[in-house]
């Protein structure tokens, strides 16, 4: 995957929508498939105001954050998403937290993501390398209803030297946090080839 940080054009795209929604600061960094077997349908991001939060369509996929969305020790990070149709397969939405140079070639951070078929992705970012740390499925994730919608809400939970992962008030998988880095900016990431209804963005400290 190619990343950059989006254009000020893009930026100042996003902002102008953005602005009611009190996130007119919030920053994109767009990640680019290479895969031509796995291509993004349509070369631009797409961000708009919706509700009390943005939709995303892709395209590629996105990593959003602002600069004073910053925690450490014990926190929740937390956001409801509302898939407005399924992908033409499976890709994955959710939590970027403990988040260090995001628009750097240094960025580093840990994601928790659920899809549409019910599964959940716990991966790591490291510059370029992004190690899948674990996955799995879980009941609690809703998945697409007649009308093509779902809404889960998405929980990152880090207490003491644990960390809970959350999705619609059940906790799908719990690890110490070891190796893991949570301090940092906190965020959220909507992969290629969605459309995504994010809103209620929270980090609740302590």
């Amino acid at each position: 995957m190619f990343q950059r940080v989006c254009t000020v054009a893009l930026l100042a795209m996003l902002a102008a929508p953005l602005a009611a929604q009190q996130v007119s600061s919030l920053k994109v960094r767009v990640d680019r498939s290479t895969d031509a077997s796995d291509p993004d349908d349509t070369p631009e991001l797409k961000v708009v105001a919706m509700g009390k939060g943005a939709r995303v369509t892709g395209g590629p996929a996105g990593v959003f954050w602002n600069a004073a969305d910053t925690a450490t020790g014990s926190y929740t990070a937390k956001a409801t998403f509302n898939l407005q149709q399924p992908s033409n397969h499976n890709n994955f939405y959710g939590i970027v937290f403990g988040g260090t140079d995001l628009a750097g070639a240094k960025q580093s951070y840990t994601y928790f993501m659920v899809s549409q078929n019910g599964g959940w992705l716990l991966k790591g970012r490291d510059g370029e390398q992004s190690p899948t740390i674990q996955r799995g499925t879980h009941g609690a994730i809703a998945k697409p209803d007649a009308s093509g919608k779902s809404t889960n809400v998405v929980e990152v939970r880090v207490a003491g030297d644990t960390i809970n992962y959350v999705v619609n008030g059940q906790t799908v998988h719990t690890m110490p946090k070891g190796t893991t880095k949570t301090d940092g900016l906190a965020g959220f990431r909507v992969n290629h080839m969605l459309d995504v209804q994010v809103e209620g963005f929270q980090l609740t400290k302590g």
